[in-house]
């Protein structure tokens, strides 16, 4: 009996390479008729309603340490003035910190170190886009002397991206349909359909902040974006 058990055991672990081999194997579709491969695109225009700056401070101290002070210090009351803003925690996030000698180049002489240079950064979010200016000439009064940005997006774009997937499909669909009837045929089923791209936010557009914050008045608008998806479909014709 202990024999047997045995041996069922060792053939069932032989069988399991072959289960999972036949789990992976690549389902193929036999056509037919006549194949017709066609690619679509779907888009949809939107608001954004998300503005991501980059706003931070940069110091430069005979020494190290003091450069780092100082860009912490001000980077202090940057962060203070976020929060009295109305910026929630949730959307600042530390993206730089850095600390560089600065160096003086002259002919025929070694290097001369002359002071380090502190650079103190952070990733802003606005979920108020018509509030972002305002904020950001207010950064600059504080101490902020570095703003990059802003890179304007969709907080959520998933419904606008399967918006734009129903319109890639209708419009292969109706490609297929045009080809099908210039050909004497008709669409027999769908085969295969594929994604490709997606959304993908804006590069960040620059910005020029005035040297001046009181008189600063900067805006930002929004404008409109567009999303777009794109897909491969395979058709049978018959």
């Amino acid at each position: 009996m202990r024999k047997t058990l045995i041996a069922a055991l060792l053939l069932g672990a032989a069988a399991l390479p072959a289960a999972a081999s036949a789990q992976q194997a690549t389902i193929t579709q036999v056509i037919t008729g006549t194949r017709l491969d066609i690619n679509a695109t779907g888009s949809v225009s939107r608001v954004p309603d998300i503005a991501v700056i980059s706003a931070g401070v940069v110091t430069r101290s005979a020494t190290a340490g003091g450069a780092i002070r100082d860009a912490a210090a001000r980077m202090a009351r940057v962060r203070s003035e976020l929060t009295r803003a109305g910026v929630a925690d949730r959307d600042i996030q530390t993206s730089t910190i850095s600390l560089n000698p600065d160096y003086v180049y002259e002919n025929n002489q070694p290097p001369k170190l002359t002071g380090y240079n502190a650079s103190n950064q952070l990733s802003v979010r606005f979920r108020e886009i018509a509030d972002a200016g305002k904020i950001l000439d207010a950064l600059v009064a504080v101490g902020a002397n570095q703003i990059n940005g802003p890179t304007l997006t969709l907080d959520h774009p998933e419904a606008a991206l399967d918006e734009a997937r129903g319109k890639a499909i209708a419009a292969g669909r109706a490609r297929a349909d045009l080809y099908a009837r210039s050909l004497g045929l008709r669409v027999a089923r769908v085969v295969a359909v594929s994604e490709s791209g997606g959304y993908s936010p804006p590069p960040p557009m620059p910005m020029v902040m005035s040297a001046r914050a009181e008189a600063a008045d900067t805006k930002i608008d929004p404008g409109e974006q567009k999303l777009e998806v794109n897909v491969a479909m395979t058709f049978e014709l018959q």
